[in-house]
Parts: C-alpha cells; structure tokens; sequence
C-alpha cells in the first residue's frame, strides 16, 4: 500500500500532538486509544492541508464536506461516527487550551452530514404511544405528562429529565430551556401538555417528592428522572403501543420537528425551539417531510402511478 508523503502544518506538526500528549499524559488513554485519535486526526490534518485551512478557522461547511469526503469513500458509520468523536474532543481541548475561538463541532448532529436521516413516527403511532402509559396510577400519571412535553416541546431528552420545576410556566404554556453549551431558549407547549402537566403537578408529583427535589419530573424514589431510566420507560411504551421499530426519545424529538413543518411552521421559529446554533443543522427535517410528501402523492394522485408508466414507455 502506497503511503501518502508526510504534510507539515501547525496543525500535525504542533497542535495534533499537543493534543495526543493530553490524552495520553493527563487523561490517561491507553496506547491504542491515542493511536485510533492520531489516525483520525491526521486524516483530518491532511484534509486541511490540501485546503491550505487552519484548524483553529475549520467552518462548519468546510467540517461538514470533511465529513462527507470520508463518506464518499466508503467508510463505515461506526467509522464516520468514531471522526466525528475524535474531531469533537480535538476541539473541546483547542477551545480550552490553544486559544481556538470558535468550535464547528458544536451541536453538530450527524443526520445533518448526510450519514442518516431521522427516523419519525406517524401522526396515528404517536397518539398510540401517548395512550400507552396507565394514567390512573401515579408513576403512569407522570409518564405521560413526560411523553406529552417531550413530543409537544422537542425538548432533548438530557433537557427534560434536567427540567426544574420553576421553568415551566403554565398559564403561558412556556419552558425555559438551559441546552448545549448551556444556551438558554424558550420554548412553546400546546394545551394537551399543559393540561396533562397539570393534572400531574397536583395530582402526582407531591407524592413522589419525598426529598423536596427541584426537578420537574421525579422518580418512585424521589429523585430526578435520569437519562437512562426514561429511555427504558420510552422503548415499554413503544412495544407496549404495538410500534414495530425500537423506539428512542429521539424519535419524538424528530417527529416533533417533522410534524410541525409538515404542518407549515417556520424554519428559523424550529431552530430556536429545537436549540439549534446552525439553521443547517435544522434543514434536515426539510428533507424528511419532502421524502414523505414524495410517498403520498404517488400513493394517493391519481396520475402518479400512470406518469410512471408512460416514462417507462417513452
């Protein structure tokens, strides 16, 4: 295999390996770990170098055709995701310690690159997993109140199980949101959500919140919700409510976005509501509802099917 000639730049020449020496020194990586980062990295420096791009002024489009150059050349997700990573922490460390000013990694979403476009829940799967959860019972009771705000809200699942109870306000029908980079927005409810909220604030959570917690939303114990118990909650109700796919709190975060432009919401009022810093990062939803606006007119028009077949003819 032939081996590409060795580039110099600040970034593989100084910056790449003050980073290595942190991940090995100060982190304590093993051996193999700190290879697989230099790997990556050194793909990305090389990147740079053919683009004559310092690092520290790499733009999200400029990262995001690095990124698809990778894809281009046919290597795995597991692959692609495991760059992203590795890019990641470059910058977390560059933005701390080498004095980079701007991070293009941040709330940067792989659907957005091109790797895979998010998976929605129909309208009718949505009302069955809402209905999913026995409502008589306390723990049912705040169940549903969360699934309700997380597919009225959009809200990150790391958002709504950190949620305190003073940021929700009710009468408004508003949350104020701390997201990424502890970035804080508002963002909209609708009424089903306000009423179910309320119906748990009075009726259940009193008597959950035995430590006098400020989180909105409490476990049996007490305690704030954690990530991973609300995802166990989520995939129950989803086999629970018959959906045939294995069900994450990313999806009604996605199918909140979908659904709301399918139904004619502004692009830019999503980004804020979703907590995005790019509006490209946002414009991925576009492509989801044109795919499956593509798949109901040529289910449903009458002329889809006998266009196709005279372009077959011609």
């Amino acid at each position: 295999m032939k081996r590409e000639p060795r580039v110099s730049t600040r970034f593989l020449d100084r910056e790449l390996p003050t980073y290595l020496d942190h991940l090995a020194v100060e982190r304590g990586l093993a051996l193999a770990s700190v290879s697989a980062y230099r790997a990556d990295l050194q793909s990305f420096g090389r990147f740079l170098a053919r683009r004559r791009l310092e690092a520290s002024r790499v733009s999200r489009p400029e990262l995001g055709r690095y990124l698809s150059s990778l894809k281009a050349r046919g290597i795995s997700p597991r692959s692609a995701a495991r760059a992203l990573s590795a890019l990641r922490g470059f910058y977390g460390f560059a933005g701390a310690h080498l004095g980079f000013r701007a991070d293009p990694t941040a709330d940067l979403e792989s659907p957005k690159l091109g790797f895979a476009l998010p998976r929605t829940l129909a309208e009718r799967e949505i009302e069955r997993l809402l209905d999913a959860p026995n409502a008589s019972a306390v723990l049912g009771l705040r169940d549903r109140a969360m699934l309700e705000l997380l597919y009225a809200s959009g809200l990150r699942v790391s958002e709504i199980v950190a949620l305190p109870r003073e940021a929700v306000d009710l009468e408004a029908g508003i949350l104020r949101v701390r997201g990424k980079g502890g970035r804080e927005r508002l963002v909209p409810f609708g009424r089903s959500a306000a009423g179910w909220l309320e119906r748990y604030l009075e009726a259940a959570r009193p008597g959950l919140d035995r430590r006098r917690s400020p989180a909105l939303f409490l476990s049996a114990r007490g305690s704030a919700m954690t990530r991973q118990r609300f995802w166990q909650l989520i995939e129950a109700y989803g086999r629970k409510a018959g959906l045939a796919r294995r069900l994450t709190p990313h999806a009604l975060r996605h199918s909140f976005a979908t659904h709301l432009l399918e139904h004619g919401a502004d692009l830019r009022a999503l980004q804020m509501m979703l907590g995005h810093a790019d509006i490209s990062t946002t414009q991925v939803y576009t492509h989801v509802s044109r795919s499956r606006l593509r798949r109901v007119y040529d289910e449903f028009h009458p002329r889809a099917r006998s266009s196709r077949r005279g372009k077959m003819k011609a």
